[in-house]
C-alpha cells in the first residue's frame, strides 16, 4: 500500500468514555498554566535583570524558564479552548506541528538538564577550572546545539510518523497530538517507527539521566569532604533535581515505549500531563525560588520597581502641583493686565 494520508483531520479526545474530565480541563489546567507562567516569568525577569545573577548557572536557568513556557503553552491552552468550545478537530498540519513542537521542547529540556547538572558539578568539583570551561562562549555554544540536536530529534520523528498512512479512525486518544496515539491509528507496519523511539529515548533520555546521576554522585562525594554543614544542603538542593527528571524521564518513557496492547486512555492522559505540565510547573520551584540569591535578586528588583513606581507618582503629583500654581499665576497676571 502506497504511504497516502487518506485522513485529512484527526479529532482529539476531550474525555475518555465514561469519565468526565471537565474539572481538569476548566480549573487543573488553567491553574498550573498560569502558575507556570507566573514563575518562570519572574525568573526570566530576575535572571535578566539583577547584574549578580549573569553567570552561567543563571544563564541556563532563564533559557530553562523560557523553554518551560514554550513548552507548556503548546498543549495547555489549545486542551482548554477546545473543551470550552467543543471544537476537537485539529488538521493534519496542525498536528504534525504540535507534535514537532512537542518533542522538540522535551529533548532541549533533557539537554538543558543535563547541562545544567554537569555546571553544578563544575563549580563545586573544580572550582578554579569554572571559568575557564564555562566561560560564556561555551554557554552559548552548547545551548546553540542543544536546539540544533532538539531540531534534528523532533525533525526525525515527525517526518517518520507522518510517512505512514492514516486510513483508520481519526480519533487521537489524547488531549494534544502525541506519536504513541497517531502510531495505534496507522495502517501501515510501524515496527521502525516503535525501534526508532526506542533507541533515541535510550540514547537521550537515558544517557541524560546517566550524566545527571554521575554528576550529582561527583557532587555528594566532593561535598561529603567539606567539614561543615554543606552536605545537607546540597542534598536538599540536589535530591529534588533528581526527583523531577526522573519523574519527566519515566513519565515519558512510559508514555512512548509501553505497549499500545496495554494502553488505557485515561492512563495515557495522565502520564502525558506528567511530562508536558509538572517539570515545567515544579522547575521555577527547585531551580530558583528555593535559592537565597534569587530571592534576594527578586526583593532588589521588587524594591526598585516600587521605588521606580514611587518617583513616578511623586514626580507627576508635583508636575500638576506645579502646573495648578502657574496656571494661577497666569490667571492672576492677566485680571491684573485687565485692571489697569
Amino acid at each position: 500500500m502506497a504511504n497516502v494520508t487518506i485522513v485529512t483531520e484527526f479529532l482529539l479526545l476531550g474525555s475518555p468514555e465514561g469519565w468526565d474530565l471537565s474539572f481538569l480541563y476548566f480549573t487543573v489546567f488553567p491553574m498550573t498554566y498560569l502558575g507556570t507562567l507566573l514563575g518562570n516569568l519572574l525568573i526570566v525577569t530576575v535572571t535578566t535583570a539583577d547584574q549578580n545573577l549573569h553567570t552561567p548557572m543563571y544563564f541556563f536557568l532563564r533559557n530553562l524558564s523560557i523553554l518551560d513556557m514554550c513548552y507548556i503553552s503548546i498543549t495547555v491552552p489549545n486542551a482548554c479552548f477546545n473543551s470550552l468550545t467543543g471544537n476537537r478537530a485539529i488538521s493534519v498540519a496542525g498536528c504534525a506541528t504540535q507534535i514537532f513542537l512537542v518533542i522538540f521542547c522535551a529533548c532541549v529540556e533533557f539537554l538543558f538538564l543535563t547541562i545544567m547538572a554537569w555546571d553544578r558539578y563544575v563549580a563545586i568539583c573544580q572550582p578554579l577550572q569554572y571559568p575557564l570551561i564555562m566561560n560564556p562562549q561555551i554557554c552559548v555554544r552548547m545551548t546553540l546545539a542543544s536546539l540544533l540536536s532538539g531540531l534534528l530529534y523532533a525533525g526525525v520523528h515527525t517526518g517518520n510518523t507522518f510517512h505512514l498512512s492514516f486510513c483508520q479512525s481519526n480519533v487521537v486518544h489524547q488531549f494534544f497530538c502525541d506519536i504513541p496515539s497517531l502510531l495505534r491509528l496507522s495502517c501501515s507496519d510501524t515496527t521502525s517507527n516503535k525501534v526508532l523511539l526506542l533507541v533515541s529515548a535510550m540514547a537521550v533520555g537515558g544517557g541524560s539521566f546517566a550524566i545527571i546521576i554521575m554528576s550529582y554522585f561527583r557532587i555528594f562525594s566532593t561535598v561529603l569532604k567539606f567539614p561543615t554543614r554543606a552536605p545537607g544542603k546540597a542534598f536538599s538542593t540536589c535530591t529534588p533535581h533528581i526527583l523531577v527528571f526522573s519523574l519527566f524521564l519515566s513519565s515519558g518513557s512510559c508514555m512512548h515505549l509501553r505497549s499500545s496492547a496495554t494502553s488505557d486512555t485515561l492512563q495515557d492522559i495522565v502520564l502525558s500531563a506528567f511530562y508536558t505540565m509538572v517539570p515545567p510547573f515544579l522547575n521555577p520551584l527547585i531551580y530558583s525560588l528555593r535559592n537565597k540569591q534569587v530571592k534576594d535578586a527578586v526583593g532588589r528588583v521588587m524594591g526598585h520597581i516600587v521605588l521606580r513606581e514611587m518617583i513616578k507618582m511623586c514626580y507627576h503629583n508635583i508636575t500638576e502641583w506645579s502646573s495648578m500654581r502657574l496656571r494661577d499665576l497666569l490667571c492672576g497676571l492677566y485680571r491684573l493686565h485687565c485692571l489697569h
